[in-house]
């Protein structure tokens, strides 16, 4: 662990002198990073439940959330962890919850109850192999877990996927945002590797401007009582409340779209790829155009809201996609949603905590391009079983920039 000097914060400095702290460049674990980026970010209570791979996570939010007077518990169990969190944030506080693959999944109750109460929260899950137990390694099959849906009911929550631990630092500042401008929970998800990879990072922290909440439940001397509730036993009523929520997600669709888009710009083809993937995705790139295969890379930031529009403009003038996952597909399928035949789309992926390499990927994208030369494709070992290719479509104008909606 970095100490307080270190880091920059708490060591008796002037506030230029922690201004240059912040700036500083240091070695930090992903975990690690993660946590102090909410703490800077005014994260007024945290509670998890130790599993690996995000136990270095909760290790330094103990540490640093009581030396700063702030609310950190190691929960009895996941569910606890949550539930404590519900009540926590149904106050007004800024709250973040932690854990991993299983640990999310004993968390979907609770996660359905606040966004059916409108209740903010961020919640961040460092993923690792499954289904079950499964193992520790570094996974991105908690994809569908994530976008469609943790518990019961129609409600969807903004599900934030950074691809380098600078980058977890920000979104997670952005995670706090987004949960209290649309009162919804917000998840961050990162697989093992970022979790426990170390990088040097710019200790740029940001905190996010805190507002007064009419619905907070503070005490009601001397105002009308609030109610904070997912429960609506007049079918009228719940239907007006789940109508609103759809109203909610299509302001989230329409304003919190993320994604980034490189080497697109003389792209005959693309990679659709996001976290540790999207890396092992760029040295691929970078192999393949040393082959003369115009490739380039669209990295969704948002996995919900996923940046369907901007991959539907890029897929009309593309002569294929491969879509790259540490999953056996499943990001693939909002992939094919939005090209809608436009192009081929294969997939490449691999499962039990192994990660794609970049020979494998650029085996992989030579049998997309040779099959839309009309040669037979190679196989490649991670692709045959879920393969797609489909009839070559002429290629037309479209978007050629990626950005934020």
């Amino acid at each position: 662990m970095k100490t307080e000097r270190e880091i920059g914060v708490g060591d008796g400095r002037t506030e230029a002198e922690l201004e240059a702290g912040r700036r500083s460049r240091v070695l930090m674990k992903g975990n690690e990073a993660i946590a102090e980026a909410a703490i800077q970010a005014g994260c007024d209570a945290y509670f998890g439940y130790p599993i690996t791979p995000q136990a270095e996570l909760l290790e330094w939010m103990a540490r640093r959330m009581l030396e700063l007077g702030r609310v950190f518990v190691q929960a009895e169990s996941e569910l606890g962890a949550i539930n404590m969190a519900l009540g926590a944030a149904a106050t007004g506080a800024r709250v973040m919850v932690s854990s991993s693959s299983p640990g999310i999944s004993l968390m979907a109750e609770a996660m359905s109850y606040m966004a059916g109460s409108g209740t903010p929260m961020v919640l961040v899950n460092i993923m690792r192999a499954g289904p079950g137990l499964g193992g520790i390694g570094p996974s991105q099959s908690d994809y569908f877990q994530a976008t469609k849906g943790h518990g019961h009911g129609d409600y969807r929550v903004p599900v934030l996927a950074p691809a380098s631990i600078g980058e977890a630092m920000e979104l997670l500042a952005s995670s706090f945002e987004m949960a209290e401008r649309y009162r919804t929970p917000v998840m961050l998800v990162a697989d093992g590797i970022l979790g426990q990879a170390m990088e040097p990072v710019d200790l740029r922290f940001r905190t996010p401007e805190r507002h007064a909440f009419d619905w907070a439940l503070t005490g009601a001397a001397g105002r009308p009582a609030r109610i904070i509730k997912s429960i609506d036993l007049d079918p009228e009523v719940l239907e007006k409340r789940n109508l609103d929520l759809q109203h909610k997600y299509r302001e989230i669709a329409r304003h919190e779209v993320r994604w980034e888009a490189w080497q697109l710009d003389d792209a005959e083809f693309a990679i659709v790829a996001y976290g540790t993937a999207a890396r092992v995705a760029r040295t691929a790139i970078t192999r393949a155009r040393e082959r003369g295969i115009k490739v380039g890379l669209f990295r969704p930031i948002t996995l919900w809201p996923f940046p369907e529009r901007e991959l539907a403009r890029l897929s009309r003038r593309l002569g294929g996609i491969l879509t790259v996952e540490l999953s056996s597909g499943q990001m693939v399928e909002d992939v094919r949603l939005a090209v809608e035949g436009r192009c081929p789309v294969a997939f490449h992926g691999r499962m039990g905590g192994l990660v794609p390499t970049p020979d494998e990927v650029l085996g992989a994208l030579k049998a997309l391009s040779g099959h839309h030369a009309h040669t037979p494709p190679p196989r490649v070992r991670g692709y045959e079983a879920t393969e797609l290719f489909e009839p070559d479509y002429p290629a037309h104008s479209g978007a050629r920039r990626g950005g934020r909606r």
